[in-house]
């Protein structure tokens, strides 16, 4: 097990739109972890969406305008890394139905290799399971995301990563692959079903006694916290990288 990355390893990031406009200090806290790693972070200003809503609207050609600009952007050799599975199994699946058979399918196949989410750039890239100094007290539920657990295969490293948080005593909850109720546009258009989801998996956290819910997910951190904030539960949700920055 390493504690440290290798030197001078070189990685750009993707801050997506819910950390840009809603959590910017997530995007922060996972630069603070990656620096620490002896990780040399690089940031395109030009940024701007993987394409995603449009597409999940059916905006179909708006998001290949959108994702042909995030090709672009990330179009060198280094690995690009971003604090949200959803954004992550985004380019790494539905690019590859958008861009099929066209021009932007070779430059596409080769970022494709060099995409990761976070916590999964810790584990398999840089061979990380503890950040040294990470600290937070209290009980915790860890939640997959949807597209964490099923877009990218995301289940052991962030448990791993927690489980070696000094303080943090991480349980398991019942029915944790079901979803949070989030799915984007399926909040607004079944708020009914969305809110009886959260409150299904608020449930199980309760039953657990946990004082935080962690995600690599912010959507799902906001639609769980928006119950949470309804209720007047007394619950706090966590970034990974906000709870593997915490405490040094």
């Amino acid at each position: 097990m390493q504690t440290q990355a290798p030197p001078a390893i070189a990685v750009d990031i993707f801050i997506p739109c819910f950390i840009d406009q809603l959590f910017p200090e997530t995007g922060f806290n996972m630069v603070k972890v990656l620096e620490k790693l002896g990780c040399n972070v690089h940031y395109n200003p030009n940024q701007t969406c993987c394409g995603q809503p449009a597409m999940n609207a059916g905006f179909f050609d708006d998001a290949v305008e959108v994702a042909t600009k995030f090709i672009d952007d990330f179009s060198g050799e280094r690995f690009v890394v971003a604090p949200s599975a959803s954004c992550v199994g985004m380019v790494r699946n539905a690019y590859s139905k958008l861009f099929e058979g066209s021009l932007q399918q070779a430059p596409y196949n080769k970022l494709r290799r060099r995409v990761y989410e976070f916590t999964e750039f810790l584990t398999m890239v840089l061979k990380v399971e503890k950040i040294e100094g990470a600290s937070l007290k209290g009980i915790a539920a860890y939640h997959d995301s949807c597209s964490a657990l099923r877009e990218c295969g995301i289940f052991a490293g962030p448990r791993k990563l927690l489980s070696n948080v000094s303080g943090l005593d991480l349980r398991n909850i019942a029915d944790n692959d079901n979803c949070c109720g989030f799915g984007g546009t399926f909040a607004v258009k079944f708020e009914a079903i969305s809110t009886a989801m959260a409150a299904q998996k608020l449930e199980n956290v309760i039953a657990v006694g946990a004082e935080y819910i962690i995600s690599t997910d912010s959507s799902c951190l906001l639609q769980l916290d928006a119950y949470i904030r309804k209720e007047k539960m007394n619950i706090r949700c966590l970034h990974v990288a906000d709870v593997l920055a915490s405490g040094w």
